[in-house]
């Protein structure tokens, strides 16, 4: 999958969602914070789990999808504002890369 499969789906979904209402960024940003901080709470099971304490969780099956949620409340909020995420994508890796005198590109 790439990243313009995502897009076309969340145009697409949005539409049905929120009846092609204009939802504001504040909402997104709340969106995305929130998903962030559940991969957070997989992150602390699966931590909890490696210390043998109670409440751990052994597999990456949730924080999958709470990763795969937090990729794209980020979408959505590129989309709302027309940013074009793998652009964006690449040039920040290879600005990251050329900051620290890195060959891999993208």
């Amino acid at each position: 999958m790439d990243l313009q499969e995502l897009r076309d789906a969340n145009e697409k979904r949005h539409i049905e969602w929120a009846n092609g209402a204009e939802i504001p960024l504040s909402f997104r940003g709340l969106e995305l914070a929130g998903e962030a901080g559940e991969v957070c709470n997989e992150l602390k099971k699966i931590e909890r789990a490696r210390l043998g304490m109670v409440g751990g969780k052994v597999g990456t099956h949730d924080l999958q999808e709470e990763l795969a949620d937090v990729i794209v409340c980020v979408d959505l909020i590129a989309m709302d504002l027309g940013i074009d995420l793998g652009e964006a994508l690449r040039a920040k890796f290879n600005k990251t890369s050329e900051k620290y005198g890195l060959m891999t590109r993208l």
